[in-house]
């Protein structure tokens, strides 16, 4: 079984930065890839960004030039660095892992960001 565990969610102003992260541990063999997922209130989850075990970046048109994805130097440690927060960003932010083996998600159970203007 894997667990997650994410930290570093907040209130922030817009225009600040937060930093996320998130701990993978359990019964990981190797990873797929790791990134993190949004949900706002009244909206669909929605991926914002991953990376791949090899490195390769991925990130939703909205947060490009101001999200970086990170793997520590734990590879099954993840982070988000959320730099030029808008209201728009608020939401809960899901850490999520993709296993190779099985090709199956494993969630954390979010970490809550929230942008005042």
């Amino acid at each position: 079984q894997v667990q997650l565990v994410e930290s570093g969610g907040g209130l922030v102003q817009a225009g600040g930065s937060l930093k996320l992260s998130c701990a993978a541990s359990g019964s990981i063999f190797s990873i797929s890839r790791m990134g993190w997922y949004r949900q706002a209130p009244g909206k669909q989850r929605e991926l914002v960004a991953h990376i791949t075990s090899g490195g390769s970046t991925y990130y939703v048109d909205s947060v490009k030039g101001r999200f970086t994805i990170s793997r520590g130097n734990a590879k099954n440690t993840v982070y988000l660095t959320m730099n030029s927060l808008k209201p728009e960003d608020t939401a809960v932010y899901y850490c999520n892992v993709r296993l190779s083996a099985t090709m199956l998600d494993y969630w954390g159970q979010g970490t809550q960001v929230t942008v005042s203007s």
